[in-house]
């Protein structure tokens, strides 16, 4: 039987029975402090053969399509910054500090890997430049997540030091990341013939933060100040987020004059935000301070653009053939 199109899928059905298990049964104490060690090791490993998988070599071949490369990173680190920093006003009043601060903190991730890649394929867009835009936008998020994390951030987020974030990054992020790529010349192929392997420390990576997270924020009283209404409030919000980058990216890419396979290369890409990227970042940049709050907008923006954007690929899929070749409209 096959599985309905609006049920979501297995890792976000995992998410929420994670957060329920952490609400009902947190983890504490000394137990606590050996989660958080397996955590940093898991995202340690997870950054690690990310390096190894990435070749250099073809993102830099894919960056000759610069117009479209560029466009994917100014909406991804500029553009998306901008807008959630100029609506942290309206969102603060809105959500509260902490889920504000959380739409600001999803808005400076990277874009995602397979689903762009995915749904630019379903759309029949451009499969190659989504390949190198996922990867470049990844490879960019390491470096510039974190200084946009402590320009935007940094100030407002209690326990949150420069030197010490800088420090925690280089060290449990970019070293990995870099003996990777260093030992990519032995271990390269053997990662790319282990797709899953990869796929599975991503998500137990992240299985380890959400429930360590939402341990220490349940624990702290995270359900006594968030009511139902402001749960609602969030969707709505994320919603009107996506509505917006997707409008925007649209009028855009139809200004700048890009072919309608790089239109919708540009449209997944430029608007997916990154759990995978998100969370392990977020474990290490707040070390030490509740990071349930602040995660719960990345996971419903998750939900929300993996589902209305798999309804926008099926329509540019249905759409006759000539519509999504060079002079067509998608």
């Amino acid at each position: 039987m096959q599985r309905p199109a609006w049920l979501p899928d297995p890792f976000i059905l995992t998410l929420v029975a994670l957060i329920v298990l952490a609400s009902f049964w947190p983890v504490r104490g000394a137990a606590a402090q050996g989660a958080a060690l397996l955590t940093n090791a898991a995202i340690a490993l997870l950054f690690f053969l990310h390096g190894a998988k990435l070749s250099l070599a073809a993102v830099l071949q894919g960056m000759a399509q610069w117009r479209l490369q560029g466009f994917v990173l100014a909406v991804g680190f500029v553009a998306f910054p901008l807008l959630g920093w100029a609506a942290q006003p309206l969102l603060v009043p809105l959500l509260g500090a902490d889920l504000a601060r959380g739409v600001l903190y999803l808005c400076v991730l990277p874009s995602t890997v397979q689903s762009a890649i995915a749904l630019t394929s379903m759309a029949r867009g451009n499969v190659s430049a989504a390949v190198c835009a996922a990867a470049v936008s990844s490879l960019v998020g390491v470096f510039a997540t974190p200084a946009l994390v402590l320009l935007l951030m940094g100030s407002a987020v209690q326990g949150l030091d420069f030197g010490q974030a800088l420090a925690r990054v280089a060290l449990q992020l970019l070293l990995p990341f870099v003996l990777g790529q260093w030992a990519r010349r032995w271990l390269g192929r053997w990662v790319q013939e282990h797709r899953a392997l990869l796929r599975h420390v991503d998500q137990s990576s992240i299985y380890l933060v959400i429930y360590t997270a939402f341990s220490k924020a349940v624990v702290d009283g995270l359900w006594h100040q968030l009511p139902a209404q402001r749960l609602a409030l969030l969707l709505l919000c994320c919603l009107a987020l996506l509505a917006l980058v997707l409008w925007g990216c649209h009028l855009a890419t139809l200004r700048l004059g890009f072919a309608p396979a790089e239109r919708i290369t540009a449209l997944f890409a430029a608007s997916q935000k990154s759990l995978a990227t998100g969370v392990p970042i977020a474990q290490v940049l707040f070390a030490g301070g509740t990071m349930g709050a602040l995660l719960l907008p990345l996971m419903v923006y998750h939900q929300v653009q993996l589902m209305a954007c798999a309804a926008l690929a099926r329509r540019f899929q249905a759409r006759p053939m000539a519509a999504t070749e060079p002079g067509g409209t998608p």
